[in-house]
């Protein structure tokens, strides 16, 4: 089955980032396998039924269109991080309950979170985005974490931020007036961008 893909993506965080844009990538891209991945068995059973764990017009037939073809949820998120060339991090970032910025700035426990069980599960070098709404500077703490593995793996991070609007979600995403992708500036880093 991998060899029909070009490329695999695993997505980790099935909410309104994570779905969302990559029910609109799969669209877009008959050629790569994407795999949302959650925690959550209540929140991967929704996205696999006919009643979406989220609202935004033009979702469900997005989902519906690719579902099983090259668009799947799961919540065996090792074995979608080991098969997957790309991974996003679209993860909660709850605004933090203390310490410094306390009530003001994100909490980027979670981004961290998912770059120690991508560096844990990994086999193979990876690309991975960052993609949630996220302090400038979340890829760099992503990247800290991801560099310290013990297997002598390398890992690109770069960073998309996104400019979702309820309502035109699904709109935005197919006609995007802008997207953005930052990472590394070295002959690695710009060819993950590409």
């Amino acid at each position: 089955m991998s060899d029909e893909f070009d490329v695999k993506i695993c997505c980790m965080g099935a909410g309104y980032v994570g779905g969302p844009t990559m029910a609109v990538i799969a669209k877009q891209c008959p050629k790569v396998r994407v795999c949302v991945v959650d925690l959550s068995q209540k929140q991967i059973d929704a996205w696999n039924s006919d009643n979406l764990p989220i609202y935004e017009p033009g979702l469900p037939e997005v989902v519906k269109e690719c579902a099983g073809r090259n668009l799947f949820f799961s919540t065996d998120i090792d074995a979608e991080i080991e098969k997957a060339d790309i991974i996003f991090i679209s993860v909660n970032t709850p605004t933090k309950t203390q310490g410094i910025g306390a009530g003001r700035a994100a909490n980027i426990k979670n981004c961290e979170l998912c770059a120690r069980k991508i560096a844990q599960v990994s086999t193979s070098d990876k690309i991975v985005v960052e993609k949630s709404t996220v302090p400038v500077r979340t890829a760099e703490a992503v990247s800290r974490v991801l560099k310290v593995n013990e297997k002598g793996l390398k890992f690109q991070v770069l960073s998309n931020p996104e400019f979702l609007a309820e309502g035109t979600a699904i709109d935005d995403l197919m006609a995007p007036d802008r997207v953005l992708i930052g990472g590394q500036q070295t002959p690695e880093g710009l060819a993950a961008a590409e």
